[in-house]
């Protein structure tokens, strides 16, 4: 029986978060999720109290899904910041970690509603403190942290407020560059590799062959962090 109800709370939740991904929040409407679902309206009521709760249980799975994924790649374990960072960028690559199109709708519906602009704050910052944790780690000093972290995450979110369309190809060039001027350390070929195995992809030739120079030239891009 319970089992039953959360598998009918979740239809409605993801009929909820396509209507808000498609249409706004401004479309998540009882009568409309009735009728994607083939249902009556009489049926919501046996599962949720009201729209407001159907509402919530949306921005729960987005903090469960988006900012979890965000504090856990953050967390992961890595032998370097260049590493460490890679495994973070598996958040922009990987829908089934980061959803980028729920971020986009929830960061929208905030703009009109101010208890969801505190939430998206109150996330912001655990996502910071998470990728600011992670360069701590590796020897960076607080305010360096800091900002590095900033550059990290502000970028991406920037990204996704504009609602950038980028084919993965393009997204896949600028990995190891990004990389460097986030960390201050070169990818290596292993890196890059390691990273295009998990999303199917492949580097382009002359960008594997910058991380062979550059690890072959022996010297870190930035000096103040050796070995990182």
């Amino acid at each position: 029986m319970k089992d039953d109800l959360a598998n009918n709370q979740r239809a409605w939740i993801d009929a909820a978060y396509e209507l808000l991904v498609n249409a706004g929040v401004g479309a998540v409407k009882i009568v409309p999720l009735a009728r994607k679902l083939n249902t009556s309206r009489t049926s919501f009521y046996w599962l949720f109290k009201d729209r407001e709760e159907i509402l919530a249980a949306l921005l729960a799975r987005w903090e469960s899904q988006n900012t979890r994924a965000v504090i856990d790649q953050s967390e992961r374990y890595a032998a370097s910041i260049v590493e460490a960072t890679l495994n973070v960028f598996d958040c922009w690559f990987d829908p089934a970690v980061f959803d980028s199109e729920f971020e986009y709708a929830v960061r929208s519906w905030s703009l009109q509603d101010p208890a969801v602009a505190e939430r998206v704050q109150r996330a912001d910052a655990e996502r910071l403190a998470a990728i600011q944790a992670m360069f701590s780690r590796f020897g960076y000093p607080a305010l360096e942290a800091d900002t590095r972290a900033r550059t990290v995450y502000l970028l991406q979110i920037g990204y996704i407020s504009m609602h950038v369309q980028e084919s993965k190809d393009t997204r896949i060039s600028r990995v190891a560059e990004y990389v460097r001027i986030f960390t201050g350390q070169p990818c290596t070929e292993s890196d890059l590799a390691r990273f295009a195995a998990r999303h199917r992809t492949r580097f382009p030739a002359e960008e594997l062959a910058a991380a062979r120079q550059e690890v072959a030239d022996g010297s870190p891009t930035d000096a103040r962090h050796p070995g990182r």
